[in-house]
């Protein structure tokens, strides 16, 4: 349970060095550098924006360039496959990719050129194929289609809706003799005619025309429709060849598609130099930068960058004005959940890191939750057999989550067997279903379904444990600033008075009525835990106020102060939960388990059954561990942290090899 120290660095360079100083520090992924302000004209910022949107856009490009090859060359991998981690190289493959770069680069280009010509293509061919199907009507028409007339004639080309046959279209027209009608096909759909009539009347047959809902085709050719096909098909056939020409050339490009990510990474980690480069000062010969760096850290990063260049480092302690960044270091368990406190804010100034306490609730919390052998046999054996399989390539982020769900599948299982839960009753069904037996496992505690008031009882019991954990954390906060009266009126009066009022309340006979419990307090504990929780109450009026001058304000404060044991009850009782998600997966996993049984009998009945189950206990597993895990999340944010943690803190961004694809083999020297 520990916030790594910070320290601060003052670091002055050459600025001829400042390329490989940077790189290394980029390596080593200690610092975080600040933004400095200039304080004169000898030392200036870079203007650094031209440089940072020019790498931004070669990783657009480079992305985009990976994201079409993969439509064209799609990469076959596993569900697991992002266990893998990042592809490890050394740092020469770095150095080297510099002269690589700009090819790369234009090949990015070309595969996104390349895409488009082939949307342009594709474009084109449905301009096309639009054509001809619009020509496909007038193929035995062999008249072209924007012909317009003669010198003394004008001609109408086009469509009628439905069905017309010549009698109807003459009968239309019969008033402008002579003309000519030609209909050159016909579906139930549309009619395709050709008009031709004398120019005097031509103003008048199309009137008539347009009452017939007549209209021109959407396009003109000046060939006749068959020869315009032609014409058209080829330029179909073309696009299609040139389509599949670039899609050989973009699939050519496969072998290069590992430059191509290496290439998003290299100017990933550019930009992010760049960006600090920015932040640092620098004159014309030399560079300052300063910023933060663990303790623990500081001594060797210092003796390295003596070594290897001419620099001058100079580390100091923060002070108490400064805002100073926040790094978690925990071990063993508690360390996959510090993401967990991250999620919710790093510790403010003056409060200490909850991680170590928090894990030893947040698993047996998740376990209570789940509680079944079976469940947590699964997540256990799935978890390491994955943090085997994959331990030298696995992201330390993942690795960390698996490792949290490990040890919320040894505690799932650990509570399974204290309540006698194995994938619910599973054992007795499949004893009574082949066997014609009774077999029941019994629990190492208690059934929660034959006695839910006590597991009630114990849950809300878990949650008085785990809030008093809580404002025991507050008094360890309030020792080690040496706020002495804070612990006397804000702790000690709170723990005096909870601690009263359950021996007050265990007292009552309703509430031993409701847990079944059989105990007799003696009289003088109630009468003197009355006369405490009095005397704590009193206190926490008087003093809950104090931070107001004014006595009215104060004892009006302190009462709302003394308003807050209600949401001490209401914290209590949001334990409940793990009652109502316990009770949740044990039931619904019976439910399964008597339908596997139901249908269990006959020749098929092995199969039917083993299918139910797997699928039932699949989907209750699935749906009830999503459940324990939010459920766990929130009692520790809102119950326990509620009760001493604000947060509020900085987390530590240390300037870093922010890569998605590759990582690095260095490391320091004598680094273990």
């Amino acid at each position: 349970m520990a916030v790594l120290q910070m320290q601060r660095i003052f670091l002055c360079a050459l600025k001829k060095e400042r390329k490989q100083i940077l790189e290394l520090l980029q390596r080593r992924g200690v610092i975080e550098i600040e933004d400095m302000d200039n304080t004169d004209n000898v030392f200036q910022k870079m203007d650094v924006s031209v440089a940072k949107n020019g790498f931004e856009k070669t990783i657009s490009v480079a992305r985009d360039a990976v994201s079409i090859l993969d439509t064209y060359v799609p990469e076959k991998k596993s569900m697991l496959a992002s266990l893998n981690g990042r592809h490890e190289v050394s740092t020469d493959v770095y150095d080297d990719f510099f002269d690589k770069h700009d090819d790369t680069l234009r090949i990015a280009h070309r595969i996104i050129a390349l895409s488009k010509e082939i949307a342009e293509q594709k474009g084109e061919i449905l301009k096309l194929d639009t054509q001809v199907e619009m020509l496909t009507p007038w193929i035995t028409f062999d008249i072209p289609m924007n012909f317009s007339g003669t010198r003394y004639t004008k001609a109408f080309i086009g469509t009628l809706p439905d069905l017309w046959t010549m009698d109807a279209i003459y009968e239309r027209l019969a008033d402008f003799t002579p003309l000519n009608v030609d209909i050159v096909s016909a579906t139930k759909d549309q009619t395709c005619i050709f008009v031709l009539s004398p120019k005097d009347k031509a103003d008048a047959v199309y009137d008539v025309l347009r009452g017939m809902e007549f209209t021109h085709p959407s396009s003109t050719f000046n060939k006749a429709p068959a020869e315009q096909l032609e014409i058209l098909k080829d330029r179909i056939k073309k696009a299609n060849e040139a389509i599949n020409k670039a899609k050989d050339e973009i699939i050519s490009y496969a072998d290069k598609k590992e430059d191509l990510l290496f290439l998003q990474d290299y100017d990933t980690m550019r930009a992010e130099k760049y960006e600090v480069i920015g932040h640092v000062l620098q004159s014309k010969n030399v560079f300052v930068l300063q910023g933060y760096i663990p303790k623990r850290d500081a001594l060797k990063v210092s003796e390295e960058l003596s070594a290897k260049f001419l620099v001058s480092v100079e580390l100091e302690d923060p002070s108490e004005d400064d805002e100073v960044p926040v790094l978690l270091d925990n071990i063993g368990f508690s360390k996959p959940l510090e993401g967990v406190v991250a999620a919710y804010s790093p510790p403010g100034k003056g409060e200490v890191d909850p991680t170590m306490v928090m894990s030893l609730f947040y698993y047996l919390l998740f376990g209570l939750m789940l509680s079944d052998v079976g469940y947590g046999g699964i997540i256990t054996l799935a978890c390491a057999i994955l943090l085997i399989k994959f331990k030298d390539t696995m992201e330390t982020s993942n690795k960390g989550s698996l490792k949290m769900f490990l040890y919320c599948g040894i505690s799932t299982m650990f509570w399974g067997a204290m309540f006698g839960s194995y994938f619910s009753d599973i054992v007795t069904v499949i004893a009574e279903t082949y066997f014609g037996r009774t077999v029941v496992i019994e629990p190492l505690w208690f059934t929660p379904m034959s006695q839910p008031m006590r597991m009630l009882a114990f849950s809300l019991v878990f949650g008085i444990i785990h809030l008093f954990a809580g404002i025991g954390m507050k008094f360890y906060q309030l020792i080690l600033i040496k706020d002495y009266k804070s612990i006397l009126y804000d702790v000690v009066t709170w723990f005096v008075l909870l601690i009263s009022a359950i021996i007050v309340l265990l007292s009552m006979d309703m509430i031993k009525n409701i847990f079944s419990l059989n105990i007799n307090m003696p009289t003088g504990l109630v009468n003197g835990a009355s006369i405490t929780a009095l005397l704590a109450s009193l206190g926490i009026i008087l003093t809950g106020g104090r931070a107001s001058k004014n006595p009215v304000k104060r004892i009006l404060k302190g009462i709302f102060e003394l308003y807050g044991i209600s949401g001490y009850l209401s914290d209590v009782l949001s334990y409940s939960r793990l009652l109502a998600l316990g009770l949740a997966t044990g039931v619904i996993g019976m439910v399964i388990n008597q339908m596997a049984g139901m249908a269990g009998g006959g020749p098929l009945g092995p199969v039917i059954f083993l299918i139910i189950f797997v699928v039932g206990h699949t989907v209750n597993l699935g749906i009830n561990a999503l459940g324990a895990y939010v459920h766990t999340n929130r009692l520790q944010y809102v119950e326990f942290f509620g009760k001493f943690y604000e947060g509020g803190g900085r987390e530590f961004k240390p300037f870093s090899v922010k890569t998605k694809y590759y990582k690095f083999k260095e490391k320091m020297k004598n680094e273990v």
